[in-house]
């Protein structure tokens, strides 16, 4: 299989030739079994991640310098230290992370106990995968179908921010051509797509036969249009949808995330963002909801909305879009279980709010959107919702994620 990541070992300018070969050989040994390749000083342009193999003390300014040829080709790149007990390997890497983020550069020391330190090699191969995320972010293009949601007051950012500190080109597409790919949807497929969406629910309870098929065509519709943009994710102004068409694009929405596209509510950036975010640092489906009640004293947070991958329930039933009565909303029945909860925010997208906690039942209130989850936090503050919030939608993921994805915030964004 081809490498996946280079490496450099790092000598201070005072060192005689193939010393490093005395110093770190064993740990050059296990990153060319783990996928890595050795680097010259010709091959800084490659595709990376590099990590930098810090074999002894007073190599930071040489470390530093190859940093800086590095950024030429991979600008912004975080700086991956690997370090070892001997040889003043880490205090060198002390010095160097200092200095670069004093510069406004991130970096990452990963530090191996000795050659078997397992967990070590773990946090490597973590650090990896959070450059690749970055490197991924800065290729990807995310739809805005739309302007966002009127009611977005909080959650409408300049798609020039989210290039700048995300990554993601930001495509504008108009409503009007989303209305002609929906129109321009092939019959055929748009019967296949109503009838495995029918025959796969528990029940049908509002929504009638044109209903089902109205909303099988809003997906093909936007099926065409992620192909034909070259889209990697969107989010879709699906409120007009309602107003416009009497349809709900909830099982547009739904069926995409299944399909591998991220694929946002009301135009919400910030939400698609935070869902595109947590699913290539976690490999989890997410979830976007509305946070309909909290319980201060429980530390918990009824979640609810009216469309949800159906992956990632137990079963669903097709019911009308909860606010306006039409088209087609999905009630899903979510397995209970740990979960992590993430909203981003702020002007500058810089603001974080995570929590990890546990399923602990599912709903069917009737003045609620449709699929509804009350979480149990174990950690995180829900207080945190109503004293500062960042927003409305909040991202939900399975599993326990807090830690992972904090390290990736505060050393890759």
């Amino acid at each position: 299989m081809p490498a996946t990541f280079g490496f450099v070992p790092v000598m201070p300018p005072f060192a005689g030739a193939g010393q490093e070969e005395a110093v770190v050989a064993q740990y050059m040994a296990r990153l060319r079994s783990q996928r890595g390749t050795r680097w010259g000083a010709d091959d800084l342009d490659g595709a990376g991640p590099l990590v930098y193999v810090i074999a002894t003390g007073g190599t930071e300014g040489a470390l530093l310098a190859l940093h800086d040829e590095r950024q030429a080709h991979a600008p912004g790149e975080p700086a991956l230290l690997l370090t070892h007990p001997g040889n003043n390997s880490l205090p060198a890497a002390l010095e160097v992370l200092a200095r670069l983020q004093q510069d406004g550069a991130q970096g990452r020391i990963v530090y191996l106990r000795g050659v078997e330190d397992d967990a070590g090699w773990h946090a490597l191969s973590d650090a990896l995968h959070d450059v690749r995320v970055r490197a991924e972010l800065r290729t990807m293009r995310i739809g805005l179908v739309g302007a966002p949601s009127d009611w977005l007051v909080a959650s409408s950012p300049d798609p020039a921010v989210v290039s700048e500190v995300w990554g993601p080109e930001v495509v504008e597409v108009s409503l009007e051509d989303l209305t002609a790919a929906i129109d321009s949807a092939a019959p055929e497929d748009v019967a296949l797509a109503a009838a495995a969406f029918a025959a796969d629910a528990a029940e049908t309870v509002e929504p009638s036969d044109d209903d089902i098929t109205d909303v099988a065509r809003v997906y093909v519709g936007m099926r065409a249009l992620v192909a034909a943009r070259g889209l990697d994710a969107l989010t879709v102004r699906c409120f007009d949808l309602v107003l416009n068409r009497s349809t709900s694009g909830c099982f547009a929405l739904s069926k995409l995330i299944d399909d591998g596209v991220v694929a946002g509510c009301e135009g919400d950036l910030v939400s698609t963002i935070g869902m595109v975010w947590a699913r290539l640092l976690t490999s989890q489906t997410p979830w976007m909801a509305n946070p309909a009640d909290v319980d201060v004293d429980a530390n918990s947070v009824l979640l609810a909305h009216c469309t949800v991958p159906r992956t990632i329930v137990e079963s669903y039933s097709l019911r009308s879009h909860f606010e306006s009565g039409l088209g087609v909303g999905i009630q899903g029945t979510l397995p209970l279980g740990p979960v992590t909860l993430l909203r981003i925010g702020g002007t500058m997208l810089d603001a974080l709010w995570l929590a990890e906690g546990e399923i602990t039942a599912t709903g069917t209130a009737a003045n609620l959107c449709r699929t509804q989850a009350r979480i149990a936090l174990s950690s995180g503050n829900v207080r945190d919702l109503l004293s500062a919030p960042l927003g409305n939608h909040i991202v939900m993921v399975y599993g326990h994620h807090a830690e992972r994805l904090a390290s990736w915030w505060e050393s890759m964004l």
